[in-house]
This record gives C-alpha cells, sequence and structure tokens, in this order.
C-alpha cells in the first residue's frame, strides 16, 4: 500500500522534472527515465532512490513512511548495525573465545569507538554518510539550493586518534570498527602509505590546476566522509609538507578521521627535516579528533598466528633458501618478471613463479623504491623470499627505512615472508635508538665507548627507533 502511495508521487515528480509531459504507467515513467526495474517492494523503492533522487528532495516527509519497506538493502544493514555495533562484536568474540578478556586499556579504546558509531549514526544526515542521499547533489534542479546553502564545513562529529605500542590491537579494533558500520555510507579504510601514495598520484593529474590540493580533497570527501587510516606515520619530507594543507581541506569538507599509529600525534616526525612547517598539523589533529592512548604492554601478535613463514639466521642458509623458494613454487619454473606500480613505474623482480617472489636484500632495500613498489609487489606475490638482511646501524639507515617500510606493506596485504638474516630480528636493530635512547646509553657507557666500536656505528633516529619495534613484532 505504502508502496503504491508513493509511487503515485513519483507520477508527480515526473511531470515536475519533465515540463508537464504526460505520465502514463509507472512502467511507462520507468522506461522513460531508462530503467526496466519491476516493481517489487525493494526493487520499485531502491530504482525511485537512486533514478529519482529528487523525489526525496521535494517530498521527503512523504518517502519517509516507506522506512518499513527498506529502501535498500544496506539500509536494513544500517537497523542491525544500530542494534549491535562495535562494542556488542567486541563482547561477542570473548565470549567465543576468539579475543582475550580482561584488557582494560581495549575496553576503554572500544568503549570510545562504539560512543564515535553511536554519534556518527544520530548525524547520518548532517555529515552526508549516505551515498544514495547524497547523490541528491547531482540531479537536475539541485544547483538552486546548493547555490543558496552554504558549502560543506567541519563535521559535528569529531574523529579518534588512536596510538599505542605494538600489538596492542589498535589495527584489530578499528578493524572491528569499520567492519560494523552500515555499507551505505561513504567510508573507506585504508593504510596510511597507501593513502599518501593515492594523494600523490592524484596530484600529479591534477598538475597546473592552482589549488590542487583543494581539488584531492574534494575528490577524496565525495568518495569517503569516514577515513579510517592504519598505520598513521610520517617519514617522508614531500608528505610532511603538504599534510597540514590536505587534512585542513579534508576537515573542511566534513571528512571525519579515525586513525591508528604507534606514535602520539607531538612525535609525529619528530626530528624531520622542516619540522617547523609540520607542527601545525599536529595542532590540526588535536583539533578535529579525540586522541587516545592505548596502553596494554601485551604484544597479541605473539599470541597464535596465521599460516606462519620461515626465517633463518646465518649466510649458510642461503642455499637451503633457494631450495624452500623451489619447493613453494612446486613445479613450475622460476623466471625474471616485470611488475606494473603506479604513474608507468615497473618493478623488476629478479625470480618469480605461483605468486612467490625471490629477491637478495640488496634488490629490494638498497635501491630507491618504496612503498608505492613494494604496494605493486604484493599486488602480484602472496610470498616475498628474502635473501640476506643485514644488521642494521648508521651505515645503512636508508636501508632500515626501507626495510620496515616493506615490512608495513608486506603485513597490510597479508604476505608470507620467508628470509635469511645475519642476525634475530631483535638483534639486527640493536644500533637503532631514539634520541632518548642514545642519551641513556652514552650516559652507561661513556667511559667504554671508543673501546665498543659496534656503539660508535649508533643510528640514532626517532622514527627508526619506534618503528623497530613494530617490524620485529610483525616477522620476528
Amino acid at each position: 500500500m505504502l508502496v503504491r502511495k508513493s509511487l503515485r508521487h513519483v507520477k508527480y515528480v515526473h511531470t515536475l522534472l519533465y515540463g508537464g509531459a504526460k505520465a502514463g504507467s509507472i512502467i511507462g515513467i520507468m522506461k522513460t527515465l531508462g530503467s526496466d526495474h519491476t516493481l517489487q517492494n525493494n526493487n520499485a523503492a531502491s530504482f525511485i532512490c537512486h533514478q529519482v533522487p529528487d523525489f526525496r528532495t521535494f517530498m521527503y516527509m512523504r518517502w519517509s513512511s516507506l522506512s518499513t519497506f527498506a529502501i535498500s538493502d544496506s539500509i536494513g544493514a544500517s537497523l542491525d548495525n544500530g542494534k549491535a555495533g562495535p562494542m556488542a562484536e567486541y563482547e561477542r568474540r570473548i565470549a567465543s573465545g576468539e579475543l582475550l578478556a580482561g584488557d582494560t586499556f581495549q575496553l576503554d579504546t572500544i568503549k570510545m569507538l562504539q560512543r564515535l558509531y553511536e554519534d556518527l549514526l544520530e548525524n547520518e544526515d548532517s555529515c552526508q554518510l549516505d551515498k544514495c542521499k547524497d547523490a541528491d547533489k547531482q540531479t537536475r534542479g539541485m544547483w538552486l539550493w546548493s547555490s543558496l546553502l552554504p558549502n560543506r564545513s567541519y563535521s559535528k562529529v569529531k574523529g579518534l586518534y588512536l596510538f599505542g605500542g605494538v600489538g596492542t590491537g589498535k589495527t584489530m579494533l578499528m578493524d572491528l570498527f569499520y567492519e560494523k558500520l552500515p555499507s551505505n555510507w561513504r567510508r573507506k579504510r585504508i593504510h596510511f602509505h597507501d593513502f599518501m601514495l593515492n594523494v600523490h598520484s592524484r596530484l600529479q593529474m591534477h598538475k597546473g590546476v592552482t589549488d590542487p590540493l583543494g581539488l584531492v580533497a574534494k575528490e577524496i570527501s565525495d568518495e569517503s566522509i569516514l577515513l579510517c587510516l592504519d598505520e598513521f606515520m610520517v617519514t617522508d619530507v614531500a608528505d610532511a609538507l603538504i599534510l597540514n594543507r590536505l587534512f585542513r581541506h579534508l576537515f573542511n569538507k566534513g571528512v571525519v578521521i579515525v586513525c591508528t599509529s604507534n606514535r602520539a600525534p607531538y612525535q609525529l616526525y619528530e626530528g624531520g627535516l622542516q619540522r617547523n612547517l609540520f607542527l601545525p598539523f599536529i595542532q590540526t589533529v588535536k583539533e578535529r579528533c579525540l586522541v587516545h592512548a592505548i596502553g596494554s604492554s601485551t604484544d597479541y601478535r605473539k599470541i597464535g598466528s596465521a599460516e606462519q613463514g620461515f626465517y633463518f639466521v646465518g649466510h649458510k642458509y642461503n642455499g637451503y633458501l633457494k631450495q624452500k623458494f623451489l619447493q613453494l613454487i612446486g613445479k613450475d619454473t622460476p623466471q625474471p618478471q616485470i611488475v606494473e606500480v603506479v604513474m608507468g613505474r615497473k618493478l623488476e623482480v629478479p625470480l618469480g613463479s605461483d605468486g612467490c617472489a625471490f629477491f637478495p636484500f640488496e634488490e629490494l632495500c638498497d635501491r630507491p623504491l618504496g612503498a608505492a613498489d613494494y604496494f605493486g609487489l604484493f599486488r602480484n606475490f602472496h610470498t616475498l623470499v628474502l635473501e640476506g638482511v643485514p644488521k642494521f646501524a648508521a651505515h645503512n639507515r636508508t636501508a632500515a627505512h626501507r626495510f620496515i617500510t616493506l615490512v608495513d606493506v608486506m603485513y597490510e596485504n597479508r604476505a608470507r615472508f620467508v628470509c635469511t638474516a645475519e642476525a634475530s630480528p631483535i638483534e639486527l636493530f640493536e644500533q637503532i635508538v631514539t634520541i632518548s635512547d642514545a642519551e641513556k646509553i652514552s650516559n652507561a657507557k661513556s667511559s667504554s665507548l671508543n673501546d665498543k666500536g659496534d656503539v660508535l656505528d649508533l643510528c640514532v633516529d626517532n622514527e627508526l627507533g619506534f618503528a623497530k619495534d613494530r617490524t620485529i613484532s610483525r616477522y620476528g
């Protein structure tokens, strides 16, 4: 009855939109609009929502009476999610034994994510989260309304910046939150490395435009009002110099950010070049996001794991590593391959077959490669066999940066890692220290610095010093 009643309103809207053309049957109207949808409950309602979105503009109160018919499957899912949300799912996983109980730090975090979830549901319309409703902007007649109404500004809802040590569950909790969001929302979950690669790619496309960052921010906000960024870290000066302007644009367009990081905001890009130009970004984050620390001392990555890789200590195992590679690819014959990366770039793979890639360490981490190359690699290969990971110190600092980025991307893509290394994971990074660690070492061993040559090769780097724990946790 409600569907039939509302379809009569479609006839009326058809008359408004098409200059008084005589409206015949509903089927005829659908054919006029280029659709052969049938009038079956959700299909009819969904057709109205997507093909005649002006109807909601003029007749919103009438259309709301159709809520019992679930305009789309995603709206029905939204109602179900409203009853549950991340908190209920977290409790379900504890009850089923998927997660360990008793972690008050995780519990405090999931409470904050639940509050954010409820705030977003409450402000769904003002945040313009619904994809279907947002389509109104593109329809005929809306130019008048958009010219009278102000542009989108800051969202009523603040985002969330989660930081803490490795393995504390930051990513798991954010993903749990993301999975419970209504599927009809404009949302995106992406690794921060991948996000910035996408930004730079878009900037390249908009070369010559007066304000390319503003245009990129508009494109991103049109696609996703809610952004979930995993592993937020800043090591690249090019990223550091544009982040404040980029995120100012995003926040001005109503974007809500949820992100995870190993670093507190004030520690981001610590010791980086021209950091004074980066500092306003830290204030921007604090203004638009609630900052929350996960202080758990438990590394959950070490409690059970997915399919294990292999880690062999010592160059004597290099021959065995190649045998392992051949065993993984079975009867296939490995051969050099070329992988497409981004913007026309290509990555040469020394040996590859059946989803497995073989590299000497120097080929992957001693060459000018970065996250884009590694993402391209793992889009094509599910297993990396890496020969000869060295100990890291001041003399190979750049290789250490690349190796950490490689492991981050590998972890994000859930790839398997098989390698030989000069030492155990912890020993590989012994010479990589933060500034505060270096001061402690200096005070404790000032009398013996000249007697211990390896201490002279200390690499004092805050970003590496913090990131190494994450890397060790992921493949150690």
